[in-house]
C-alpha cells in the first residue's frame, strides 16, 4: 500500500484526485502500476485501477489476472470493480472508503455479487487513514 500512496501522491502535480493502484502477481512482484490520469489524459476511465490493470495484463500478455492481487488506496467505482471481477483477479485490497461512488460495499458490491461468475477475495481499510487523509488534503485545496 506504501507504494499506491506514492503513485497516489504523484496525481496531484496533474491535478488528479490522488489514487494510486498496483496490481502484484502470485509471487510478489509488482506487474501493473496505475495513478488516476483523467485530466491529464482527459479520458473518463483514467482511474488507477484500470490503468494498473491495462498494464499488468500487457505484462502478462493475457487479459487474466487470475492469482493476482490489486492494491488501491481507494474503494473502487462501479467501473473499476466491474474491470476488477472482468480480469478475474484474484484479491482486492483497498484503503479509504467511498461513500459517494464507492462500489465495493459502500454504495453497491460488485465484486461480492454472486450473480457474476468471479468474486474476489476483499480486504478493506488497509492504511485507510493516509488514504483518506490524501483525498480530504486534495479536495480541500480544490473545492
Amino acid at each position: 500500500m506504501g507504494e499506491a500512496l506514492d503513485l497516489a501522491r504523484s496525481a496531484v502535480a496533474e491535478g488528479d484526485v490522488p489514487v494510486g493502484a498496483l496490481v502484484v502477481d502470485p509471487s510478489g512482484a509488482v506487474i501493473g502500476r496505475g495513478r488516476n490520469t483523467r485530466e491529464r489524459d482527459g479520458d473518463p476511465t483514467g482511474h488507477a485501477e484500470i490503468v494498473a490493470i491495462r498494464e499488468a495484463a500487457a505484462v502478462l500478455g493475457e487479459w487474466r489476472l487470475e492469482g493476482c492481487t490489486l492494491v488501491v488506496t481507494l474503494e473502487p467505482c462501479t467501473m473499476c470493480a466491474g474491470a476488477i471481477v472482468a480480469a478475474r483477479l484474484g484479491r482486492l485490497v483497498f484503503g479509504a472508503w467511498d461513500d459517494k461512488a464507492g462500489a465495493v460495499g459502500s454504495l453497491w458490491d460488485v465484486v461480492r455479487d454472486r450473480r457474476l461468475n468471479h468474486r474476489p477475495e476483499v480486504l478493506s481499510g488497509v492504511r485507510a487513514a493516509e488514504s483518506t487523509a490524501l483525498l480530504q488534503s486534495f479536495f480541500a485545496t480544490h473545492r
